[in-house]
């Protein structure tokens, strides 16, 4: 019976040390940097993907400047309510938030479809379209899915 328990104790204690405890992942590699090195940063990996000239690389580090500094505002702003003690936020604060995401999203798009060629746009949607997905799964039975299904 003792060797029982031991043998469950040490697995428990074998795949409590194997989880990965810093599950933030790249983000919690961004959140020092300032919102014109985070564009800078986001406009490298979307010349790499998308074969951007010079003219398309000014235009998208423009905005992505403009996108990150409004994130960082909202960020200390949030951080700010949270320490007032204001945590619960009303349906009608939910909806405008929620209203205005969903605006600068479709602007965003207008912005990037003005800016990149079909291809390029096309590629970018797609891309655009996985990293949400991505955002999306948090359940890990997903992920075990795919790898059982790989096999």
């Amino acid at each position: 019976m003792k060797k029982i328990v031991m043998a469950i104790l040490v697995m428990a204690g074998i795949s409590a040390t194997a989880q990965d405890h810093n599950m933030k992942g790249k983000r919690g590699d961004m959140k020092d940097l300032t919102p014109v090195q985070v564009a800078t940063l986001q406009t490298k990996k979307m010349t790499l993907a998308l074969d951007l000239n010079e003219s398309q690389q000014a235009k998208i580090k423009t905005m992505l400047t403009e996108d990150a500094t409004a994130r960082k505002a909202k960020m200390e702003e949030r951080k700010a309510n949270k320490e007032d003690g204001k945590k619960v936020l009303t349906a009608d604060e939910k909806y405008a938030m929620q209203n205005e995401r969903l605006d600068h999203q479709i602007a965003r798009k207008e912005q990037m479809k003005s800016i990149l060629s079909t291809d390029q746009y096309e590629k970018w949607v797609k891309m655009d379209s996985r990293k949400k997905m991505r955002g999306k799964r948090k359940d890990h039975g997903d992920k075990r899915a795919k790898r059982s299904s790989k096999q």
